[in-house]
C-alpha cells in the first residue's frame, strides 16, 4: 500500500510538471504571436507616415521660391534652379512626395559635381546644412527644397559658385523625415544641365537613417 501511494504521488508530480511545461510553451507562443502582431501594426503605422521625395513631374506647374533677402528663383516641374552672385549662391528644386506621410525637410548637402557611384554613401549627418525654416511637402503633392551659401570666404561657396556659373552637373543630398520627427531619409538628387540655364532633376538613391536599408 505504501508503494502504491508513493507511485500516485510521483505520477501527480509528473502530471503537474507536464501541465506547467505545456502552459509555459503556450504562454511563450502567445507572447511571440503578440509581439509579431505588434511589430506588424507598428510597421503599418510607420508606412502611413513615411514620406518619399522624388523630382516633380515635368507637367507640374512652376513654383516661385523666395529667400530671406528677397531673392526669388522659379523652379519648373521636374527641374532645379540656381543663381550665383558675389554674395550668395542660391539653389532650389521642384519636388513631389510619393509617400503616404508629410515630408519635413531637415537639411542638405551639395556635391558640386555629379556623383554616380553605386556603393557611395552619403556624408555624415553632422555635415549637412540645417534648414533655417521647416519646409513641408504634403503626401501625393508637390513642394520644393531650397538652399543657399552666404559666406564668400568658404571653400564650399567658391565650389558651388563655380559649378553654377559653369552650368555643370551637381548633386544634392536632402535629409528629411516624417512629421513625428522619425523615419529620417536621405534622398540624392542630380542636377543635370539642360539648355543654357536649366537643370533637369534626377532622383538617384534613397538611404534610411533610422532603420535598415532595403538593399
Amino acid at each position: 500500500m505504501t508503494l502504491l501511494a508513493t507511485d500516485w504521488v510521483t505520477i501527480s508530480a509528473l502530471a503537474t510538471a507536464a501541465g506547467t511545461l505545456v502552459l509555459a510553451a503556450a504562454t511563450f507562443a502567445s507572447v511571440r504571436s503578440a509581439n509579431r502582431a505588434a511589430r506588424v501594426a507598428e510597421r503599418s503605422l510607420l508606412a502611413g507616415l513615411r514620406p518619399v521625395l522624388m523630382p516633380s513631374r515635368l507637367d507640374d506647374p512652376p513654383q516661385k521660391v523666395g529667400f530671406a533677402d528677397d531673392t526669388y528663383l522659379i523652379t519648373k516641374g521636374g527641374y532645379g534652379a540656381a543663381e550665383a552672385t558675389d554674395d550668395a549662391v542660391y539653389l532650389a528644386m521642384s519636388l513631389r512626395n510619393a509617400g503616404a506621410g508629410i515630408a519635413v525637410l531637415h537639411g542638405w548637402y551639395l556635391h558640386p559635381q555629379r556623383r554616380t557611384g553605386a556603393d557611395e554613401r552619403p556624408p555624415p549627418i553632422d555635415d549637412f546644412h540645417r534648414l533655417t525654416r521647416d519646409i513641408y511637402v504634403p503626401p501625393g503633392d508637390m513642394g520644393f527644397w531650397q538652399g543657399v551659401f552666404r559666406d564668400p570666404s568658404a571653400a564650399e561657396f567658391a565650389e558651388a559658385a563655380q559649378s553654377v556659373r559653369a552650368h555643370q552637373a551637381m548633386t544634392v543630398d536632402v535629409l528629411y523625415g516624417d512629421h513625428e520627427g522619425g523615419q529620417r531619409t536621405i534622398t540624392r538628387f542630380g542636377f543635370m544641365p539642360r539648355g543654357d540655364e536649366d537643370w533637369l532633376l534626377a532622383g538617384a538613391r534613397h538611404w534610411n537613417v533610422d532603420r535598415d536599408d532595403p538593399r
